[in-house]
């Protein structure tokens, strides 16, 4: 599946917020309520469900590429769900408002930047990469910017080759500020497709991968260490967790403005050595 989505012809400038910097937790868990990335999410209820019901069909665009994500019952995806967003709706309930705890999102990029924080160390080599060209890449280029700094080794495989996505025509992989994106007829697109990370991975093995969708369902599917982040109404990665095939999924709206993910690049930042 792959979209075009509105888009800015460059990223935001960075501004102070993007600098690593001691903040009151309290004053994080409010940005990340006042972003939308948590408290009432953009996919209400009824959403949430349509989309956990197309992975237990069996939905291959819903798996990210995964194998063994669509073994369980709507109502055992929709607990791994609730739990990883700190919020159960009321027994019955189809419709309204989907929630997200903020103090669930600040724990998950803690721990994120703690994975993070041993990849410094380590000298790791990395992938960076969203299918949410809209909302995401300042948050990862932010992210790359202080593990560059720090001895890590952002890859860039299979740049601009293009390929045929059967009948959508021809894309390719470019990366800003480090961050693959899937480019197609010039536009970056949003894109739920495991194939991008695929072909990537044919040409890289990193130690680690930071990402979302399809490129973080192939990596993990892959058996490469991988952090990512995944909204309310895709639950592969979060089923996939629960299997123990991967270990930190931030759970949190991943399409609000981009400038808005600052609170999330401060508590992974305050995480790095």
């Amino acid at each position: 599946m792959a979209a075009v989505e509105p888009h800015p012809a460059r990223m935001p400038k960075p501004d102070e917020r993007w600098e690593p910097k001691s903040h009151p937790r309290e004053e994080l868990v409010r940005a990340i309520l006042d972003g939308g990335m948590a408290g009432v999410v953009s996919h209400p209820l009824d959403n949430v469900l349509w989309k956990i019901g197309l992975l237990c069909e069996g939905d291959v665009v819903s798996q990210f590429g995964l194998t063994r994500v669509c073994d369980l019952t709507d109502a055992e995806v929709m607990r791994l769900v609730s739990e990883a967003s700190g919020w159960t709706p009321n027994d019955g309930a189809r419709f309204g408002p989907f929630r997200v705890d903020p103090e669930r999102v600040l724990d998950e990029c803690e721990r994120l930047g703690d994975r993070l924080a041993l990849a410094c160390e380590r000298g790791e080599k990395m992938i960076l990469a969203t299918g949410h060209p809209s909302g995401l890449p300042l948050l990862y280029a932010a992210v790359g910017r202080e593990l560059v700094k720090r001895g890590v080794e952002l890859l860039t495989p299979f740049v601009g080759q293009p390929w045929q996505d059967g009948h959508r025509g021809l894309r390719e992989i470019r990366y800003v500020d480090g961050v693959a994106m899937v480019v197609g007829r010039g536009m970056r697109l949003h894109t739920h497709s495991s194939g991008p990370m695929e072909q990537m991975l044919r040409e890289a093995r990193p130690d680690l991968v930071f990402a979302d969708h399809g490129f973080a369902g192939a990596a993990i599917e892959a058996g490469i260490d991988t952090v990512s982040i995944a909204d309310v109404n895709d639950p592969a990665l979060i089923v996939a967790k629960a299997q123990g095939r991967t270990d930190v999924v931030v759970v949190m709206d991943d399409n609000v403005r981009p400038e808005a993910y600052w609170p999330c690049f401060q508590a992974i930042a305050a995480r790095l050595p």
